[in-house]
């Protein structure tokens, strides 16, 4: 090979390392880049530009570049590439090589790219990961996933998740929130975190649940819940699973719940806070009915008439309760 090809091939790895490092990378992209990397030589110029920033560890074995593509590849099976050869344009004149291989070490600088999902306040989000689990995302929730050979690891970073595990005894499904750690094999559970707390709830099967830090974990049974606090982890308690789950249809559904627990609830599906000005009196009276999530307005109208509570003011930000 001349040097001409070398320093040719040198530059196409390197423009390659730029797009496969992009979480955004499209699937046609991905198809390219095996295609390419198919070539021993265009492979031998990849693992170059990796070895050169430090990746010890070739792109196609990292753990969740590997379920990552594995899932996608699953659900939409590569499509024939036309006979011409596929060139990148140039990005470039010279020194293109250079100013590349800057942004590459620019990227890989960063954390891992790992699948990252998410919902904005009143959406909810329904994903199937690489293994076949099922997890559906309720209002402003956000979400990992890392799937390795001896585990499949997901973060809750805020928000609330349902859980359909897949069974897979040789690889335990694990649920961090909040210093809160969820472990599972084949099983249906909710997960709710927020500022202070994580509520776990198991719909069905088994898990396991425990603090960091903690040697001993509880074990929930179906229909069983339990906090999670910075304190540590409360016993296992019957929970009313229609409260819990009744939002993954479009509901909330109180069962004698405080008022100012209801309207904590609905305020999470709205950007329009309701804001209950009433004394401890009012606040702690009991609460049941189902509502649709989002609508602010029924639930408003609702507690006026069971409690005389009365708009006082309104804004696009906001709805005050007051006693009438």
């Amino acid at each position: 090979m001349s040097e001409a090809e070398e320093s040719s091939r040198a530059e196409e790895a390197s423009r390659w390392f730029t797009v496969v490092t992009n979480p955004a990378i499209s699937l046609e992209d991905l198809h390219r880049f095996r295609t390419w990397r198919a070539n021993p030589a265009n492979a031998a110029a990849f693992e170059r530009v990796e070895r050169m920033w430090g990746r010890a560890e070739a792109l196609s074995a990292r753990p969740a570049i590997e379920a990552a593509t594995a899932d996608v590849l699953a659900k939409y099976p590569p499509k024939p590439l036309p006979k011409t050869e596929f060139k990148l344009r140039p990005l470039l004149a010279g020194g293109a090589a250079a100013i590349v291989l800057g942004l590459a070490a620019a990227l890989v600088s960063q954390q891992p790219w790992v699948p990252t999902y998410s919902t904005p306040v009143g959406g909810q989000r329904l994903e199937q990961l690489a293994d076949g689990s099922r997890v559906r995302l309720n209002t402003d929730t956000k979400l990992q996933v890392r799937f390795t050979k001896g585990e499949r690891q997901v973060r809750l970073l805020k928000g609330e998740a349902f859980f359909e595990v897949a069974h897979d005894g040789s690889r335990p499904f694990i649920v961090e929130a909040d210093g809160a750690r969820v472990r599972a094999v084949g099983t249906k559970f909710d997960v709710h975190r927020n500022e202070s707390q994580v509520e776990v709830t198991l719909i069905q099967g088994r898990v396991e649940v425990r603090r960091d830090g903690d040697t001993a974990a509880t074990t929930l049974a179906p229909g069983q819940g339990l906090t999670v606090t910075a304190q540590g982890v409360t016993k296992p308690q019957a929970r009313n699973i229609a409260d819990t789950t009744d939002w993954t249809t479009g509901q909330l559904n109180f069962s004698g719940v405080p008022l100012e627990a209801a309207v904590a609830e609905v305020n999470r599906y709205t950007t329009r806070k309701i804001v209950l000005t009433a004394p401890a009196t009012i606040r702690q009276e009991r609460v049941s009915g189902r509502f649709d999530t989002g609508d602010t307005d029924d639930f408003v109208a609702a507690m006026g008439a069971v409690y005389g509570l009365k708009v006082t003011s309104t804004t696009e930000r906001e709805i005050r309760l007051s006693p009438g």
